[in-house]
């Protein structure tokens, strides 16, 4: 059965967001020893959540404004976050709000910002797999 084109629409900009966010943590990782963890976090944490936002949309499903991945997973059926687990999810809410802005928080490890990233690519791939093809075209 054809999905709305208004739905696909604005799949299509969630998706086209979470790609962007990808992007720059993937790019902030190429600095090395001068890559920006913190910042890098943050948009693995935004990717995330933007891919869980996309498939909400896609099936129909409201949820509130939000950046903890652990309330968006909950309200999905089939999750392309369970490829994470609770204490993953957790640090992935904790890099959107703790680091957002100057505060006390422990630097980023390197490494850390790594699995971020991977963590990232990991529910991306599997949102992807359950998203219109259509609303991942640009």
């Amino acid at each position: 059965m054809p999905e709305p084109a208004d739905v696909i629409a604005v799949v299509r900009q969630w998706v086209i967001k979470a790609e962007n966010d990808l992007k720059i943590a993937a790019h902030g990782l190429v600095l090395g020893k001068e890559c920006p963890t913190d910042a890098v976090c943050f948009h693995a944490q935004q990717c995330v959540e933007k891919y869980l936002k996309a498939l909400l949309v896609r099936q129909g499903i409201d949820f509130a404004k939000t950046h903890e991945i652990v309330k968006l997973m909950a309200l999905l059926p089939r999750t392309p976050a369970s490829e994470l687990n609770a204490r993953e999810a957790e640090r992935l809410t904790d890099y959107a709000t703790a680091t957002r802005y100057p505060g006390d928080y422990e630097e980023i490890p390197l490494g850390e910002a790594r699995r971020a990233v991977r963590m990232a690519r990991r529910v991306r791939a599997k949102a992807r797999r359950q998203l219109p093809r259509q609303a991942l075209r640009r």
